[in-house]
């Protein structure tokens, strides 16, 4: 990119949309299991402005890291009052972030390749107002060269 563009090399990322990424437990799953996060808890209140920055933040991050799209529209219900479980939930995302910063999409070119769809949804199991969360996901395979990989005994 130096031979195309005039860019400065600003070494390491380590400060990013106003956060610091810090030194923190690298995890690979976003969010804990069976989690159930309510609006109004007893929990400690948290900033609000602290909350609404970091939520902005990694709402701006889906755009590359789609894998993390359907968490940070969770963690935005609660931006009118924010609790510890609410920033706990926003900052394992952050971790999760670090932890899998290699993640990437690779793309190559096929004519031969299967669209394969999955849907599912929990049937109103939201505590606060009963609403459904559907979720759904997209493979695209390229079959001539998963083919390879499947009958290599390797």
């Amino acid at each position: 990119m130096l031979l195309e563009f005039k860019i400065t090399d600003v070494g390491f990322m380590s400060y990013y949309l106003g956060l610091e990424m810090l030194d923190c437990n690298l995890i690979k799953t976003p969010m804990e299991c069976r989690v159930k996060l309510l609006k109004f808890d007893d929990r400690i209140k948290e900033y609000p402005t602290l909350f609404k920055s970091l939520v902005g933040s990694l709402r701006y991050l889906t755009c590359i890291r789609l894998n993390i799209l359907f968490l940070v529209g969770v963690v935005s219900r609660y931006m009118e009052a924010p609790t510890s479980a609410h920033m706990k939930a926003a900052k394992r995302i952050l971790c999760y972030l670090k932890g899998t910063i290699e993640f990437g999409l690779f793309y190559s070119f096929s004519h031969d390749f299967q669209l394969m769809g999955f849907c599912d949804s929990d049937f109103a199991s939201d505590i606060d107002d009963r609403k459904n969360t559907s979720g759904f996901m997209f493979f695209l395979e390229i079959v001539a060269s998963l083919g390879v990989l499947r009958n290599n005994p390797l």
